[in-house]
């Protein structure tokens, strides 16, 4: 079980860090970027183990506020973390295991989750807007969501 795996099943936790996790253990630094297509921009790698093994409680628990039932594709998840800042957006299996999550420190609980296609379009309560492949969140969606800190 990976690092990300554990934090998830322990208590729907997350890094409280600006980062794309998937459940086989890959994470990514990512941004909020209005002008980045989807709104946000995936960054460089890195390793979660050695980043909990400098600092194991810098996690966050999640806590959904809107949910996209996907049927036996699972579903896609949104809301807050443990500060009022932070906002988390997650794809899940059927029976709630972690398929990937990405979480931000400034953007606010995501509450409202609009689904096109393979695009889902994530709505915080302080206008954030991203947009993401539910399949691969890293592949760029052709033209910027809005996010709200232009």
């Amino acid at each position: 079980m990976t690092a990300i795996e554990r934090l998830w099943e322990d208590d729907f936790q997350l890094p409280i860090r600006d980062a794309l996790h998937f459940a086989d253990g890959h994470s990514c630094d990512v941004a909020l970027d209005s002008d980045a297509p989807g709104g946000f921009r995936v960054l460089a790698a890195f390793d979660l183990d050695e980043m909990l093994q400098g600092d194991p409680s810098w996690t966050s628990s999640v806590d959904g506020r809107a949910v996209v039932d996907l049927g036996s594709r699972g579903l896609l998840w949104g809301g807050e973390g443990s500060y009022g800042s932070d906002g988390f957006v997650a794809r899940l299996t059927a029976d709630r295991a972690l398929i990937w999550a990405i979480f931000f420190t400034e953007s606010n609980p995501f509450n409202r989750i609009q689904l096109s296609d393979n695009v889902a379009t994530f709505s915080s309560t302080s206008g954030v807007e991203i947009a993401v492949d539910i399949d691969d969140p890293r592949t760029p969606i052709s033209g910027p969501a809005s996010n709200g800190t232009a």
